[in-house]
């Protein structure tokens, strides 16, 4: 099902926010007593064909957003909708691949060598990519061209871009409505990320697709976005259209982000001298470590319960809770 659009006169909207406020579960599955939002109040509104620059410093919560609006954080299915279906609960947007999340790490997980381990197996990526199965061949060979990717690479012998290359082409094999990209030309060449940026253009042009492309790497962006985000601290500062930011027509894109992040570090540095003027700690404490919750709200806390957060557990795992004889991690939690 589409998103219908607000008005007639005007493309449909693919990706619509609504205050979202988020913050990461602990180990009971929801957010630890004391923890801040990590995105407070967000609202953001894009339509068909737009290309969307979302900006902001380490840890403003790019990454986070985009995990959001990709479904692979839940949220309440009101905040977060893109082809008009909540992102989290829907899951034929992912499966059809009508939604598309491109993160900046291609990992996995194995047994006995921990998490986040790269993907560097002795296959060619001739193997990968055409083992990708109902996909139009004309479109395929489109990409394959576009990122100059020799079918006979090895994944174990090829380097950090040309890897890239390919987890890139797998990931847009399919004709995406809204496609999510955080960080993802970190590894390529001039080249190879300027032909990047100009096929995803065209496709917003030519198909109506949405995007929404976090990066730190402005060079040759002058001409792309259609729309910029800001996001500092996890509050959206502005979402415009290019034409509309006034600094955009004077300085150059990077100049402008340049600008944004001084006058934010400026604030901040300002704010942790007047903490220290107060005789307070320079940074805010935080009362949240990991999924532990310490400090003074630790007293307060709800009993740890394993409600799914834990992947295969669904017992309590606290001794002598009920169904505690049940638990297949049964550990005493402090």
């Amino acid at each position: 099902m589409a998103a219908a659009a607000d008005d007639g006169s005007k493309s449909p909207v693919t990706v619509q926010v609504t205050k979202l406020q988020f913050t990461y579960p602990g180990i009971d599955g929801a957010p630890p007593p004391g923890a801040k939002p990590l995105i407070q109040d967000f609202s953001l509104t894009l339509r068909a064909g737009d290309r969307c620059l979302l900006v902001g410093a380490n840890g403003a919560g790019k990454t986070t957003l985009l995990k959001i609006l990709g479904g692979k954080h839940m949220v309440d299915p009101a905040m977060v909708r893109v082809l008009g279906r909540s992102a989290f609960h829907d899951t034929t947007l992912t499966s059809t691949g009508a939604l598309s999340y491109l993160g900046g790490e291609w990992r996995r997980d194995v047994a006995f060598a921990g998490f986040d381990v790269p993907l560097q197996m002795d296959v060619a990526a001739e193997k990968m990519i055409f083992g990708v199965q109902g996909i139009d061949a004309t479109r395929r060979d489109r990409l394959i061209k576009v990122l100059d990717i020799d079918l006979t690479w090895r994944m174990h012998k090829v380097s950090d871009g040309q890897r890239r290359r390919v987890q890139i082409c797998m990931g847009l094999l399919r004709p995406y409505q809204v496609l999510l990209l955080d960080e993802i030309t970190v590894d390529l060449d001039v080249l190879a990320r300027a032909d990047l940026v100009a096929f995803l253009k065209s496709e917003c042009e030519e198909r109506g697709a949405t995007i929404i492309y976090a990066t730190h790497i402005f060079d040759g962006l002058e001409s792309w976005p259609s729309h910029l985000a800001y996001v500092a601290k996890g509050r959206l500062q502005f979402a415009k259209p290019i034409s509309d930011i006034v600094d955009m027509r004077e300085l150059s894109l990077m100049r402008a982000v340049e600008k944004w992040l001084r006058k934010e570090i400026e604030e901040q540095r300002q704010i942790r001298k007047e903490r220290l003027a107060n005789g307070l700690p320079e940074f805010e404490e935080q009362n949240v470590d990991g999924t532990r919750v310490i400090g003074e709200s630790a007293r307060v806390a709800v009993r740890a319960l394993n409600n799914g957060w834990a992947g295969g557990r669904l017992h309590s795992t606290i001794a002598g809770e009920d169904q505690y004889d049940l638990s297949s991690n049964r550990v005493l939690r402090l």
